[in-house]
């Protein structure tokens, strides 16, 4: 892919997150802090499907915005055909890795496992 797409793709993800972020910070103000980390509180927000995806869709926008961030700096600090294949395949298996962990929660909650 070329890097001016892979680019775009990064600054649409921050303007994705910064977006999402701001509307979750804002239903977290609807209660007192403490209160709406209380067990609770929290599975019931992930059992509310509307408000789960969108901590789905927060997760995958900072997690490709990170790791895409992440690879640019390792390919700055190093350049050769075969450190540039290492390091975005690394990185995206890394995404990966951490998208599926991070959905693995919202999963769990959903099927009664927790």
């Amino acid at each position: 892919m070329r890097e001016s797409i892979i680019m775009k793709i990064h600054y649409g993800t921050a303007l994705g997150a910064v977006a999402l972020v701001a509307v979750h910070i804002l239903m977290r103000l609807t209660q007192n802090y403490a209160e709406s980390l209380e067990y609770a509180n929290v599975i019931a927000n992930y059992q509310f499907i509307p408000y789960a995806g969108m901590l789905e869709i927060i997760l995958i926008l900072l997690s490709v915005h990170g790791f895409n961030g992440l690879r640019v700096i390792l390919l700055e600090l190093k350049q050769g055909r075969a450190y540039e294949k290492a390091v975005s395949y690394g990185c995206v298996a890394a995404m990966i890795g951490l998208i599926a962990y991070g959905s693995r929660t919202i999963f769990m909650v959903n099927m009664g496992m927790v």
